[in-house]
């Protein structure tokens, strides 16, 4: 069995009740509060090579970093993306479940169960 993290916000209602599904199942997730332990550059691009998405997917546009930083803007690169988020860890989606070489967003929570299903 592959090892089971979640990139947690603990304030967060979809971050808890995703936790609370794994939990139900069975599974106790390696938890990392993201927002105190924020993932490295490389490990987020990781992270989004798994969710099979591009960094502009992973933004939480409804923050204000977002419009201060002109996020939108179609001239910056994956690469900047991704450094946004490093910098500014509220900026990306939550939560995130990854297991082996797959990851999946919270939202909704079942749609984490996907790659659990072989548990």
């Amino acid at each position: 069995m592959t090892a089971i993290t979640i990139l947690h916000n603990p304030r967060c209602s979809k971050s808890r009740q995703t936790l609370n599904l794994l939990e139900e199942k069975g599974i106790h997730p390696y938890v990392i509060k993201y927002l105190d332990t924020p993932p490295s550059f490389e490990e987020l691009k990781v992270i989004i090579e798994k969710l099979g998405i591009s960094p502009r997917d992973l933004l939480r546009k409804g923050e204000e970093e977002y419009k201060v930083l002109d996020l939108k803007n179609p001239s910056l690169t994956d690469e900047d993306i991704i450094q946004a988020m490093v910098t500014h860890p509220k900026l990306i989606e939550r939560p995130i479940v990854i297991q082996g070489s797959q990851a999946r967003i919270g939202r909704p929570p079942e749609s984490v169960l996907e790659i659990i299903s072989s548990q």
